[in-house]
């Protein structure tokens, strides 16, 4: 099992753009260094295309992955649901800032960022968290978006300075920037 310098269980950030290999590199990272995996869902599903892109998601881990499915109660879910993992693949935190920011609102993000940040820092197991870099597009037209892309920059940025280690995956490589 992979430890950090400190020989705690890892934290690891995986970050990139819209289709840039985050997931696919940080699923083969997990299965290449833990034998009991859980992959901790946040989407829902509320459309056809979001159905198929979980139906070629969850093929693709196989029967040997557990599978919690949280599109809020992450910080819950990995104190109670997770206990006999060795690492939890948590795909994606920017959904689930946009679940928060939808379903419970602006008020409630950082309630939610904090119980968040208390569970990583409590963690009994490695965790592996992916999360898209949304800063690198055009400022967007709408207010929400803008709040959007602002609290999942400020985001990143307090999971990036919790983690062990950041990768950037740009075209499916994974560049190594902590």
């Amino acid at each position: 099992m992979d430890t950090n310098e400190s020989g705690k269980n890892e934290l690891l950030l995986v970050m990139g753009g819209a289709r840039s290999g985050k997931s696919a590199w940080a699923l083969r990272y997990a299965e290449e260094r833990y034998r009991a995996c859980v992959f901790m869902a946040t989407a829902e599903v509320k459309d056809e295309e979001m159905a198929e892109r979980v139906r070629l998601h969850k093929e693709s881990r196989g029967p040997a992955w557990g599978l919690i499915e949280e599109p809020l109660e992450i910080d819950r879910a990995l104190r109670e649901a997770c206990d006999k993992a060795e690492a939890v693949l948590i795909d994606c935190l920017t959904i689930w800032l946009s679940n928060v920011l939808l379903q419970r609102g602006r008020s409630e993000v950082g309630v939610y960022q904090d119980r968040l940040m208390g569970a990583l820092s409590r963690r009994r197991q490695s965790v592996i968290m992916v999360a898209n870099e949304v800063g690198y597009g055009i400022v967007p037209e709408h207010p929400l978006a803008r709040e959007f892309r602002d609290l999942a920059g400020t985001l990143n940025q307090k999971l990036a300075a919790m983690a062990d280690r950041v990768v950037l995956t740009v075209a499916g490589i994974p560049l190594n920037i902590k």
